[in-house]
Protein backbone atom coordinates (compact mmCIF):
# COMPACT_ATOMS: atom_id res chain seq x y z
CA UNK A 1 0.00 0.00 0.00
CA UNK A 2 1.37 3.55 -1.13
CA UNK A 3 -0.21 6.37 0.81
CA UNK A 4 0.51 9.86 0.41
CA UNK A 5 -0.58 12.45 3.06
CA UNK A 6 -0.32 16.72 2.37
CA UNK A 7 -1.32 19.50 4.05
CA UNK A 8 -0.63 22.46 5.65
CA UNK A 9 1.58 22.82 9.10
CA UNK A 10 -0.47 20.94 12.02
CA UNK A 11 -3.23 19.86 9.70
CA UNK A 12 -2.28 16.46 11.62
CA UNK A 13 0.05 14.87 8.68
CA UNK A 14 2.42 13.43 10.97
CA UNK A 15 0.05 11.79 13.93
CA UNK A 16 -1.65 10.49 10.94
CA UNK A 17 1.06 9.02 9.26
CA UNK A 18 2.02 7.50 12.31
CA UNK A 19 -1.28 6.16 13.32
CA UNK A 20 -2.00 4.51 9.64
CA UNK A 21 1.91 2.95 9.93
CA UNK A 22 1.25 1.45 13.29
CA UNK A 23 -1.87 0.04 11.75
CA UNK A 24 -0.95 -1.35 8.22
CA UNK A 25 2.93 -2.07 9.47
CA UNK A 26 4.46 0.41 7.05
CA UNK A 27 6.83 2.54 7.13
CA UNK A 28 6.61 6.15 7.01
CA UNK A 29 8.53 9.30 5.71
CA UNK A 30 8.39 12.80 6.38
CA UNK A 31 9.53 14.94 3.48
CA UNK A 32 10.83 17.84 5.30
CA UNK A 33 13.84 14.94 6.40
CA UNK A 34 14.23 15.01 2.60
CA UNK A 35 13.61 19.01 2.01
CA UNK A 36 15.31 20.41 4.46
CA UNK A 37 19.39 19.34 5.61
CA UNK A 38 19.57 18.43 9.61
CA UNK A 39 23.02 18.39 9.10
CA UNK A 40 23.75 21.82 8.43
CA UNK A 41 24.58 24.40 10.81
CA UNK A 42 21.69 26.84 10.58
CA UNK A 43 18.22 26.23 11.03
CA UNK A 44 16.40 26.06 7.70
CA UNK A 45 19.26 25.29 4.91
CA UNK A 46 17.56 23.42 2.34
CA UNK A 47 18.81 19.77 1.06
CA UNK A 48 20.11 19.90 -2.44
CA UNK A 49 17.12 19.66 -5.00
CA UNK A 50 19.25 16.37 -6.79
CA UNK A 51 19.83 14.53 -3.28
CA UNK A 52 16.39 15.28 -2.27
CA UNK A 53 15.05 13.57 -5.38
CA UNK A 54 17.34 10.85 -5.22
CA UNK A 55 15.84 10.22 -1.79
CA UNK A 56 12.43 10.12 -2.98
CA UNK A 57 12.77 7.92 -5.92
CA UNK A 58 14.55 5.40 -3.23
CA UNK A 59 11.30 5.49 -1.09
CA UNK A 60 8.99 5.65 -4.15
CA UNK A 61 11.15 1.74 -5.27
CA UNK A 62 9.56 0.07 -1.77
CA UNK A 63 6.57 -1.90 -2.51
CA UNK A 64 4.69 0.26 0.47
CA UNK A 65 5.36 3.55 2.13
CA UNK A 66 3.32 6.52 3.40
CA UNK A 67 5.00 10.02 3.09
CA UNK A 68 3.69 13.33 4.46
CA UNK A 69 4.85 16.62 3.72
CA UNK A 70 3.28 20.03 3.11
CA UNK A 71 5.44 19.76 -0.55
CA UNK A 72 3.46 19.59 -3.69
CA UNK A 73 5.41 20.83 -6.63
CA UNK A 74 8.66 18.09 -6.33
CA UNK A 75 5.85 14.92 -5.35
CA UNK A 76 4.47 14.99 -8.56
CA UNK A 77 5.09 11.01 -8.71
CA UNK A 78 4.21 10.26 -5.11
CA UNK A 79 1.01 11.63 -5.93
CA UNK A 80 0.86 9.07 -9.00
CA UNK A 81 2.09 6.30 -7.43
CA UNK A 82 -0.30 6.32 -4.23
CA UNK A 83 -2.77 4.16 -3.95
CA UNK A 84 -4.58 6.78 -1.80
CA UNK A 85 -4.22 10.34 -0.64
CA UNK A 86 -5.02 11.92 1.86
CA UNK A 87 -5.92 15.75 1.79
CA UNK A 88 -5.93 17.29 5.14
CA UNK A 89 -7.33 20.66 5.81
CA UNK A 90 -8.46 22.43 9.46
CA UNK A 91 -9.24 25.52 10.38
CA UNK A 92 -7.24 28.22 11.08
CA UNK A 93 -8.04 28.45 14.98
CA UNK A 94 -7.00 24.65 14.73
CA UNK A 95 -3.49 24.89 12.93
CA UNK A 96 -2.19 27.71 14.52
CA UNK A 97 -3.21 26.12 17.94
CA UNK A 98 -1.33 22.75 17.53
CA UNK A 99 1.78 24.84 15.67
CA UNK A 100 1.85 27.50 19.29
CA UNK A 101 1.94 23.62 21.11
CA UNK A 102 4.23 21.97 19.36
CA UNK A 103 6.76 24.73 19.66
CA UNK A 104 5.80 24.87 23.60
CA UNK A 105 6.31 20.88 23.90
CA UNK A 106 9.67 21.16 22.05
CA UNK A 107 11.12 24.44 24.59
CA UNK A 108 10.16 22.36 27.64
CA UNK A 109 11.96 18.86 25.72
CA UNK A 110 8.08 16.85 25.77
CA UNK A 111 8.19 16.23 22.24
CA UNK A 112 11.49 16.23 20.22
CA UNK A 113 11.95 17.90 17.21
CA UNK A 114 13.46 20.92 14.96
CA UNK A 115 15.67 23.78 16.88
CA UNK A 116 12.79 26.45 16.36
CA UNK A 117 13.60 30.11 17.42
CA UNK A 118 9.82 32.46 18.41
CA UNK A 119 10.52 34.60 15.41
CA UNK A 120 10.65 30.95 13.14
CA UNK A 121 7.26 29.99 14.32
CA UNK A 122 5.73 33.40 13.80
CA UNK A 123 6.96 32.94 10.57
CA UNK A 124 5.34 29.51 10.23
CA UNK A 125 2.16 30.56 11.54
CA UNK A 126 2.30 33.56 8.94
CA UNK A 127 3.59 30.74 6.22
CA UNK A 128 0.38 28.37 7.51
CA UNK A 129 -1.56 31.01 6.49
CA UNK A 130 -0.94 31.83 3.07
CA UNK A 131 -0.34 27.99 2.05
CA UNK A 132 -4.00 27.24 3.33
CA UNK A 133 -5.42 30.45 1.66
CA UNK A 134 -2.60 30.03 -2.02
CA UNK A 135 -1.13 26.46 -2.25
CA UNK A 136 -3.83 24.46 -1.26
CA UNK A 137 -5.92 26.12 -4.27
CA UNK A 138 -2.75 25.05 -6.31
CA UNK A 139 -2.78 21.19 -4.19
CA UNK A 140 -6.93 21.12 -5.38
CA UNK A 141 -5.63 21.71 -8.72
CA UNK A 142 -3.26 19.65 -9.23
CA UNK A 143 -4.51 16.44 -7.61
CA UNK A 144 -8.30 16.87 -9.40
CA UNK A 145 -6.78 14.39 -11.47
CA UNK A 146 -6.62 11.66 -8.57
CA UNK A 147 -9.99 12.36 -6.89
CA UNK A 148 -10.88 8.33 -7.37
CA UNK A 149 -7.82 8.02 -4.30
CA UNK A 150 -8.31 11.19 -2.54
CA UNK A 151 -9.37 10.88 0.93
CA UNK A 152 -10.28 14.63 2.37
CA UNK A 153 -9.99 15.30 5.85
CA UNK A 154 -11.14 18.63 7.76
CA UNK A 155 -12.42 21.36 6.33
CA UNK A 156 -12.30 23.49 2.92
CA UNK A 157 -11.70 26.80 4.11
CA UNK A 158 -11.41 28.89 7.29
CA UNK A 159 -11.39 32.73 7.32
CA UNK A 160 -11.02 33.64 11.19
Amino acid sequence: MKIHIIGGSGSGKSFLAEALSKEYGIPHYDLDELQWDQQAAAYGTKRDPQERQRLLEQILKQPDWIVEGVYYAWCQQCFADADWIYLLSVPRYQYRYRIIRRFVRRKLGIEKGKKESLQSVVNLLEWADRYQEENMVEIRAILAQYSDKIIEKGYRSEKT
